[in-house]
């Protein structure tokens, strides 16, 4: 269920490494030193302040908290918000924009790895009309032999 990183790193790409509050979930993922994330206002993101950034499932490993980690879903319940059973912190999840990748909580990123973060509003009150505006949203899942 929980991707495993590819072990053949491009020359862009940082380890990461992060987790939730308690220490009870801890994973790493590879992505970008400079962090695209999303600030949007759909129901749950706007009442859980949920700002994230979109890896392929393949850049993401789930180094410990399997069995901590429970789900919550709605509505079409293709996204999976995990969160840790013992905090309640969601440091990662499935999103409905991309459910072939996580979303991120740059918060929850240990210190040290991160250069710059830039912050796009996400429309998430239309979801639909936004996703299609966005263009590349769903691209930022795919890793680069995905898109070969």
């Amino acid at each position: 269920m929980w991707g495993k990183a590819s072990s053949s790193q491009r020359m862009d790409l940082v380890k990461h490494t992060g987790g939730c509050h308690c220490g009870a979930v801890r994973f790493e993922v590879l992505t970008s030193p400079d962090l695209h994330v999303f600030h949007c206002n759909c129901s749950i993101c706007m009442k859980k302040q949920n700002h994230h950034f979109m890896v392929p499932k393949s850049h993401f490993t789930l180094l410990k908290g399997l069995d901590n980690l429970t789900t919550y879903t709605f509505n079409n319940h293709v996204a999976q918000h995990t969160f840790c059973k013992t905090c309640g912190v969601q440091s990662f999840y499935t999103p409905r924009s991309n459910p072939d990748g996580y979303g991120i909580a740059p918060h929850c990123l240990d210190p040290g790895s991160v250069h710059s973060v830039t912050v796009k509003n996400c429309c998430g009150e239309k979801w639909e009309e936004s996703i299609l505006a966005h263009g590349s949203i769903r691209d930022m899942s795919k890793s680069a032999s995905d898109t070969k």
